[in-house]
């Protein structure tokens, strides 16, 4: 046999890690240092797409991509539309940032079927080129509430009349047909792709990208716009004609918060997350409640920070949240849940500012959410009183039964059946199996199940607890003065000095 033969370095080799964890960890850093490197080229053409509605995600995602194509000195930024419209105050971000832009911006509302409408329509007539795919439309821009719904009185008058002289100017920058532009504000007036280039809402009709860049190359912009049909700013001749191109899309975190900038998500992921972390708490040691519960919060959270938020609806979200988790600690005979349900019902009502413009939480999935967690309260505040009585039944039986003999009906291996005070119980042995017939004495209660012993058992255990080792006890010695013990005949002293040894002659 071989002898084991020991490592060269003062480090066990089974503690050494594998040349292959080292290989790989060293390729994932190189692979992150590429993709950390900078290696886009100069004067290409940065292609984004952009097929949701617009929301302050969208806005911030038109923000950094703008960032990235002037940064590296673009031959133009193309945006890739099809919306169904969006937030009032995430499309005038939008706007004005495509306003700043220092590099050429074209929007493209494509593909076949895809529509610029609503906010669409603003973002589209605010580029330095508009285009459009075949089978696509433009208009329908009237502002309308948050739930599709029109806005009536002066508020409606109001923000109609402010749309119209937002889209005029729009269209007044890019010398576009002013009077269609107001129509579609005002009279929510539509146009296909071949009527938008006819009546100037549009520059062009391509039919895909290669078209687009092939049309726009050599032509002539100005960044800055119009003021009273003269330019603000010099001339730029847009140069696509071999350019490479850069695609620059929403990244992983962009399309999460994209999803939760609800406000029906966020006040679900909150609701879930708070019910959660109750449930973790009434059963500790789940995890599973617990881990859902804190990544759902902060993906709410982290929604509600990119909308209009209400703090006051804001709080009574958190008002509820304690008032549950108080109501598992504090028997409050179910008001505490209560108060909860009713701070979580208005919290949902107010979390999103009054603005018209801003999408409220549906009603129809407030009332369920709210059902939903009535009825999760209520079953919790059952089982908190049912677990309680159970305890008091417990206690009052252990004191009851507690030293109680009876006898073995089934046979205890290690559970079984037992009579006891003219009663049949469920049983367990603690002392290994007893058949049938066995007397037992009760020594403890696990809930409703009797734990029993036989009474030999028992008391031997009691008495090897209670009498102390002879052998290892020592008598205490007598007094001084007492007279010597009196000993019965034929005591085993007695027959050791009748058997005492002659003394020997002198």
């Amino acid at each position: 046999m071989r002898s084991p033969v020991a490592p060269r370095s003062g480090v066990p080799r089974h503690r050494r890690p594998p040349r292959a964890l080292l290989f790989g960890l060293v390729a994932v850093a190189g692979l992150l240092l590429f993709a950390c490197g900078d290696d886009v080229p100069r004067r290409a053409v940065h292609l984004s797409e952009l097929d949701n509605d617009i929301g302050p995600v969208t806005a911030n995602f038109v923000d950094r991509a703008l960032d990235h194509a002037e940064n590296h000195d673009a031959a133009a930024w193309i945006l890739l539309l099809d919306t169904p419209g969006g937030l009032v105050t995430a499309t005038d971000d939008i706007v004005q940032r495509i306003a700043k832009a220092t590099v050429p911006v074209a929007v493209y509302v494509s593909p076949a079927g895809a529509r610029a409408a609503s906010a669409g329509t603003f973002i589209t007539m605010a580029a330095h080129v508009a285009a459009m795919a075949p089978s696509t439309q433009i208009g329908a821009a009237t502002p309308v509430g948050a739930g599709g719904a029109d806005i009536e009185g002066s508020l409606g008058r109001k923000i109609l009349n402010d749309a119209s002289a937002d889209i005029r100017a729009i269209a007044q920058l890019r010398e576009r047909n002013q009077e269609w532009a107001e129509s579609a504000v005002r009279e929510a007036v539509s146009a296909t792709a071949e009527e938008a280039v006819e009546l100037n809402v549009v520059d062009l009709v391509a039919t895909d990208v290669t078209d687009l860049l092939a049309q726009i190359d050599g032509r002539s912009i100005v960044l800055a716009g119009f003021v009273a049909g003269e330019p603000a700013g010099p001339a730029l001749t847009i140069r696509t004609r071999g350019a490479p191109i850069v695609e620059t899309n929403m990244n992983f975190f962009e399309n999460v918060l994209d999803f939760v900038a609800d406000p029906n998500i966020a006040f679900l992921l909150i609701t879930l997350g708070g019910l959660a972390l109750v449930i973790e708490l009434f059963s500790p040691g789940l995890l599973g409640p617990g881990i859902f519960g804190v990544i759902a919060l902060l993906l709410g959270f982290f929604a509600l920070g990119s909308l209009d938020t209400n703090p006051a609806g804001l709080a009574l979200l958190a008002i509820a949240l304690v008032l549950i988790v108080a109501e598992i600690f504090v028997a409050g005979f179910g008001v505490l849940g209560i108060g909860g349900i009713i701070a979580l019902f208005f919290g949902g009502l107010l979390l999103i500012s009054d603005s018209p413009n801003a999408e409220k939480v549906s009603l129809w999935l407030l009332f369920a959410v709210v059902a939903a967690v009535a009825a999760t309260v209520l079953a919790l505040f059952l089982l908190i009183v049912s677990d309680r009585r159970k305890q008091k039944v417990a206690t009052s039986l252990a004191d009851r039964m507690v030293g109680q003999t009876g006898v073995v009906r089934s046979t205890l291996d290690p559970v079984g059946t037992a009579l006891v005070g003219s009663e049949l119980w469920t049983a367990r042995s603690e002392g290994g199996s007893l058949p049938a017939e066995t007397p037992v004495r009760v020594v403890g209660v696990d809930g409703l199940r009797l734990l029993v012993e036989a009474p030999a058992a028992a008391e031997g255990s009691q008495d090897s607890e209670d009498t102390p080792d002879t052998e290892d006890t020592v008598a205490p010695p007598s007094p001084p003065d007492a007279p010597p013990l009196e000993r019965p005949p034929g005591s085993s002293a007695a027959r050791e000095g009748s058997e005492k040894p002659p003394a020997d002659a002198g």
